[in-house]
């Protein structure tokens, strides 16, 4: 196994052994020009840059990291392994108590790239300028094949070119142009080559809803979504009072805040219609600046589709109690009998006409209105 590496890289091995008992695990280095004279790896070797983790259960596994390397790194890496009681004795000839894996590590001398400095966008003005990254690549190990830029991990379209000096143009730059930009040189038999320039900007929040009803007992879940770079630091706060608020986090076993680079996500688990309903705010912060939102939360009582029916039916006991305490009131030698039975039929034809006007346009008062027009007590 052999590999290549730049200067200030990083590189991994692993070495996973069997065997019974579970077998020692060693890492030994020899310069590439003297392959027999091995010296022994420790953990924090070479100035803190070696890293060697090691794990026994029923078999035995290590892991042997060495970051920013140097030129001085190139050699030959080998793992050993061994459970013979007599392994560590000097008298005894390695290479038949130890068994033992190799690793060619090759390190290249990074390739020199001027890139631009970073930028950081404006608020906007309605007058954005044009932006322009630029690398050069000035000194390199041998010819390079092309070159293309990449944004946040994934490559630009339609960016590649054979030239060592590479440009990429933002025309009109907004806030979701902001990210880590990067021009990367790519070798016939070497690693490829980059150089990172930062495009900055304040948070922009999106995408987030102004509002949210529900019924107390549900689950509610609140959003906000930005753009620009760096990454924000979210919080979510609630409003208590004029201008004051409180803060909001996952101690309460109720509110669940779940944050990932520019989107964050607040749930509330079993709503309280006398607490929970309200103004709640995400603040979405960066080096360069900070933006909040805010959304309306609003819980209903499990008996509110049926107030309008109540209401209604309020107004029908109070004409009704009206109409009789009226009929009541009425000195009988005031009125001939013919007259007051008239009356009352008058008055129950009032009522039923009122009742038709409370009730028009809702389906479950219909009903009621058939039942008060055709039973033969109301007749």
């Amino acid at each position: 196994m052999s590999e290549i590496k730049l200067t200030g890289d990083a590189f991994e091995l692993y070495c996973d052994v069997v065997g019974s008992p579970v077998p020692e695990i060693q890492w030994w280095y020899a310069d590439i020009n003297r392959a027999d004279s091995f010296k022994q790896l420790w953990d924090g070797a070479r100035k803190r840059r070696v890293s060697i983790n090691t794990a026994y259960g029923t078999n035995g596994v290590s892991v042997l990291a060495i970051s920013r390397l140097t030129l001085e790194d190139a050699g030959i890496y080998e793992c050993r392994a061994s459970n013979d009681p007599r392994r560590n004795d000097l008298r005894q000839n390695p290479a038949i108590s130890w068994i033992r894996t190799q690793a060619t590590i090759s390190v290249l001398q990074k390739p020199r790239i001027n890139a631009s400095d970073q930028e950081i966008l404006q608020p906007k003005s309605g007058q954005e300028l044009p932006i322009i990254l630029q690398c050069n690549l000035t000194n390199s190990h041998s010819i390079h094949q092309e070159s293309f830029w990449m944004k946040n991990g994934q490559e630009i379209a339609n960016t590649k070119t054979a030239h060592k000096h590479t440009m990429f143009k933002l025309s009109k730059p907004r806030a979701d142009d902001a990210g880590e930009y990067m021009c990367v040189y790519t070798f016939k038999s070497a690693p490829n080559a980059n150089a990172t320039i930062e495009v900055k900007a304040a948070p922009e929040i999106l995408g987030h809803k102004r509002s949210e009803n529900k019924k107390e007992g549900e689950n509610a879940t609140l959003h906000c979504k930005s753009v620009g770079y760096p990454h924000p630091v979210w919080t979510w706060r609630k409003k208590v009072g004029r201008g004051s608020y409180i803060d909001i986090d996952n101690s309460t076993g109720r509110f669940f805040i779940t944050n990932r680079n520019n989107f964050t996500e607040l749930s509330i688990i079993g709503l309280d219609i006398g607490t929970d309903p309200g103004e709640y705010v995400c603040n979405a912060s960066n080096i360069i600046s900070s933006r909040e939102s805010m959304t309306i939360l609003r819980v209903r009582s499990h008996l509110a589709p049926l107030w309008p029916f109540l209401g209604v039916l309020a107004e029908i006991i109070i004409l009704v109690v009206i109409i009789v305490v009226y009929e009541k009131r009425k000195r009988p030698d005031e009125v001939p009998d013919g007259k007051r039975r008239s009356d009352l039929s008058i008055s129950a034809v009032v009522l039923r006409y009122d009742f038709l006007l409370i009730m028009k346009g809702n389906i479950i008062i219909l009903k009621c209105l058939k039942w008060l027009l055709f039973d033969p007590k109301m007749k």
